[in-house]
């Protein structure tokens, strides 16, 4: 049996972990403090919330760790629901995306763990532990995009899936008719954006001949694949999830990022714009700047995505952690993990 606990943060880590249960042969229970998604509720631990009540002390143990504020109920009582699912349910490994606590309190609990590493500056103290006590990083990019800072013992032990879509596999829809006003197609994510009020319609106002549909969480599409691979110009936001949906895709893009802890979207940003493969700002664009932008996307089309994104990245990312769980042993080569089978 494969853990996987999945952040309550957005809906990114949730959409990640549904993309790569899919192709697990290996039971898997959820891990969470969201309610199970449709699918899972019989396969699903939902974990106490850790910021009920609010407030407390020594927030994060003098830098130690992210979250953990002393005498809180909500931290006692997720990590003791959490660590009494490890000792009832006895799993081969356990995969969390992410968080330092879970991480630490499942590996304090003699299991195996896999965390997802993510772009951006992850060099605190949390974090160095975190990916220094891992038994594997599985890294939604390609080899080279968020890594090359990275010491050997992580890369060693690291899994490159590339993008993790939830549409990998499937072939590309058709596009739409030519003629007519050009497409641009707006993805914002769960997290919330950093565009203004007005922001998309002064964008629209400076671009006539494109017609913009915005899709969000509020605004979902009746059907995202279709709209990505019809669409002349996907903008999107700069999250993980986001972006492997429009390599998926190969469609041409602008990655817009918005701010977010340690820099992570600012990171995939400049990581897309070293491989040259979508246009990138680190910030929402002025209105007469998008008239450049849309023609810039449009001439260099989405084929270069195929750098980012094999289609198999779910799959093979699956029987990665397949592999490890059945085994038992830790990532790295030739090493095995002590662990008493």
């Amino acid at each position: 049996m494969i853990g996987y606990y999945v952040h309550h943060h957005g809906l990114g880590h949730l959409t990640r972990m549904r993309a790569v249960a899919a192709h697990l042969r290996s039971p898997v229970v959820g891990l969470s403090t969201l309610p199970a998604p449709a699918g899972l509720e019989d396969r699903w631990v939902r974990l106490p919330a850790d910021d009920d009540p609010a407030g407390g002390d020594d927030l994060d143990a003098r830098g130690v760790l992210h979250w953990a504020p002393v005498h809180h109920s909500g931290v006692r009582e997720r990590t003791a629901a959490l660590t009494a699912w490890v000792a009832r349910a006895r799993p081969r490994l356990v995969v969390t995306d992410v968080s330092v606590e879970a991480a630490l309190a499942v590996r304090l609990c003699g299991v195996p763990v896999v965390v997802v590493a993510l772009p951006g500056e992850r060099v605190d103290r949390p974090h160095l532990t975190a990916y220094d006590l891992a038994d594997g990083l599985l890294a939604p990019w390609p080899e080279g995009a968020h890594d090359g800072g990275w010491p050997t013992r992580w890369s060693d032990k690291a899994h490159f899936a590339g993008g993790l879509s939830r549409f990998d596999d499937r072939p590309r829809a058709d596009r739409a008719p030519e003629g007519g006003p050009r497409r641009a197609l707006v993805v914002w994510g769960g997290g919330g954006t950093d565009a203004g009020a007005g922001a998309v319609d002064a964008a629209r106002a400076a671009t006539p001949g494109w017609e913009w549909t915005e899709r969000s969480p509020a605004r979902p599409s009746p059907d995202l694949w279709r709209e990505l691979c019809a669409a002349d110009v996907v903008v999107t936001h700069a999250g993980q999830n986001a972006v492997a949906d429009v390599a998926a895709a190969r469609a041409a893009a602008v990655v817009v990022a918005q701010q977010r802890p340690f820099g992570e979207q600012e990171a995939t940003v400049r990581a897309v714009r070293r491989l040259d493969l979508a246009e990138g700002a680190l910030g929402w664009p002025s209105a007469d700047d998008w008239p450049g932008l849309l023609e810039q996307a449009t001439l260099r089309g989405g084929q270069g995505w195929s750098r980012w994104s094999t289609g198999r990245g779910a799959r093979e990312a699956a029987a990665w952690l397949d592999s490890l769980a059945g085994r038992g042993v830790d990532a790295r080569p030739g090493r095995a993990s002590g662990m008493a089978s």
